[in-house]
């Protein structure tokens, strides 16, 4: 059988290979196609279609979308990467993180952490700066022991230091998505830690909204949760989509194609996606 891998993000984003770089790794591992799905960012995908390569690529990205005092994040696949649209939201997004960057740096800086929005894009030229740079620069100069305790101490939305920025809604996400070719997709749907009816009203609500597909497969799901997000799927009439999100160093143990060892997404998960979105 032929795998796929439908998450996964390069320097262009908070991931730690380049498009390039990360497009050899899927062919060593294997794969016969993947997505380039960075952080509200279409910076990449040039870069990765140019390849000479024998993989099937896919145009992607992932958008931020609000939800309560947080985000949850939309999977966009085939999508085009100079529709108008499209680049004035990532430019939104872009712009957003970079205020929201620029607080949370001060309030750090404030609390007598050595750390600076400046050194922060000096040692992540070209990147689209997270909080997961945040942490890296926290463990680097021995702040933390490790980045679970940079997002807990520092990072986390419960913390002082954080700056909720502002957000477009996950359905001017999904129409954003859909202007520009591309298909829906929610990422993670466990990863918000929702009620089981809050889930489902959710997922109700993106699917009126025009939402396509629910990504099913995913390197840190249990099987019950794999079965709950496939049954919901079914229920919803979404198409089923998988991927490991694969980060390079800033998620170690998560490796392409694999996730952390038993993820496995069949290449026919693809065939949903043959038909011009509805």
């Amino acid at each position: 059988m032929d795998y796929i891998d439908m998450h996964v993000h390069s320097t262009a984003s908070d991931g730690t290979y380049t498009p390039t770089e990360v497009a050899a790794l899927a062919q060593n591992a294997g794969l016969k196609a993947f997505a380039l799905t960075d952080h509200d960012t279409v910076s990449g995908i040039k870069e990765v279609m140019s390849i000479d390569t024998p993989l099937e690529i896919i145009p992607g990205i992932e958008l931020s979308a609000g939800y309560k005092n947080g985000d949850i994040h939309i999977l966009g696949y085939y999508i085009n990467p100079d529709c108008k649209t499209l680049t004035e939201a990532t430019d939104f997004m872009v712009n957003e993180r970079i205020w929201r960057n620029k607080k949370m740096a001060d309030n750090l800086a404030a609390a007598g952490i050595d750390i600076s929005v400046e050194q922060l894009y000096a040692d992540n030229p070209d990147a689209v700066l997270t909080r997961a740079h945040f942490a890296n620069h926290l463990l680097k100069h021995g702040y933390v022991k490790d980045k679970a305790e940079a997002f807990k101490k520092y990072l986390g939305e419960d913390t002082p230091y954080y700056v909720l920025r502002k957000y477009l809604s996950p359905e001017e996400c999904i129409n954003i998505i859909r202007d520009a070719g591309g298909y829906a997709v929610l990422a993670h749907p466990f990863q918000y830690k929702l009620p089981a009816d809050e889930l489902n009203a959710l997922i109700k609500r993106l699917k009126d909204a025009g939402l396509f597909g629910l990504e099913a497969l995913y390197s840190t799901y249990t099987k019950q949760e794999e079965d709950i997000a496939l049954s919901l799927a079914h229920r919803y009439s979404l198409a089923v989509t998988g991927g490991s999100d694969f980060h390079g160093s800033n998620k170690p143990d998560i490796w392409i194609g694999k996730g952390l060892g038993n993820l496995a997404v069949p290449y026919e998960f693809l065939e949903q996606f043959k038909l011009p979105p509805q």
